[in-house]
């Protein structure tokens, strides 16, 4: 019989009574690892603009959501990905391996808006199938965007776009026909806190899901 562990000493804090920068240290501390959206789109000249996001997660599979959450400038101005994805508007969503680290931390500059940070650091992009945004070439995998809906909550802004197609790099397929992927090969990385700390995917464990009535048998069986 599966036993929980002894509840820890906690100690409670109080978020509706803290200042901004205290409460993103203690959830970004706290909510990991959280996926990277590395977030193509275009500007109103017709350049990329290329950002990473780790308030970033995949909300559904019917139809396939995403949101992430670009914030503001410290001038209050929103930034430029805000900026480039009007209603109805187009992006990807490249996802970050090991081997692109340091790139995606590159784009995280703060460019002045109108600047392609692809094209200023030397990253290959490749066209979309589905968008007219391309995606990063050695991303192991792109998902191509439309915004459907844009959530102002005070200052946080949340995009929610659903996912018009997904191009993975065929290394990372197994079979097409199954739709199986192998989720180790992408070598995907996740941020850890909120000072330049990241972790890796592929220390991973398996646990099995128990139908109801093995679990009730298990109990049972335990309990004679």
């Amino acid at each position: 019989m599966t036993q929980a562990p002894t509840p820890p000493d906690v100690q409670h804090f109080d978020l509706t009574a803290l200042p901004a920068a205290a409460r993103y240290k203690l959830l970004t501390a706290t909510v990991v690892p959280r996926p990277i959206a590395w977030v193509g789109t275009l500007g109103a000249d017709g350049h990329v603009n290329l950002a990473p996001y780790s308030f970033f997660g995949l909300m559904g599979s019917d139809p396939p959501v995403v949101a992430f959450a670009p914030g503001d400038r410290a001038d209050g101005t929103p930034k430029d990905t805000a900026l480039n994805i009007p209603s109805g508007g187009e992006f990807t969503v490249n996802m970050v391996s090991a081997a692109l680290a340091d790139a995606m931390n590159a784009t995280a500059t703060d460019f002045p808006y109108g600047h392609s940070e692809p094209g200023a650091l030397g990253i290959t992009l490749t066209p979309g199938v589905k968008v007219r945004v391309p995606r990063v070439a050695a991303a192991p995998a792109a998902l191509e965007c439309r915004e459907v809906q844009t959530l102002i909550i005070g200052r946080t802004r949340i995009i929610l776009g659903e996912v018009l197609g997904l191009t993975l790099h065929s290394g990372a397929v197994q079979n097409a026909q199954k739709h199986y992927v192998d989720t180790a090969a992408l070598d995907l990385i996740g941020r850890l806190g909120g000072r330049g700390t990241y972790a890796h995917t592929r220390d991973t464990f398996t646990l099995d899901r128990v139908p109801f009535e093995q679990w009730r048998k298990e109990q049972e069986e335990g309990g004679s």
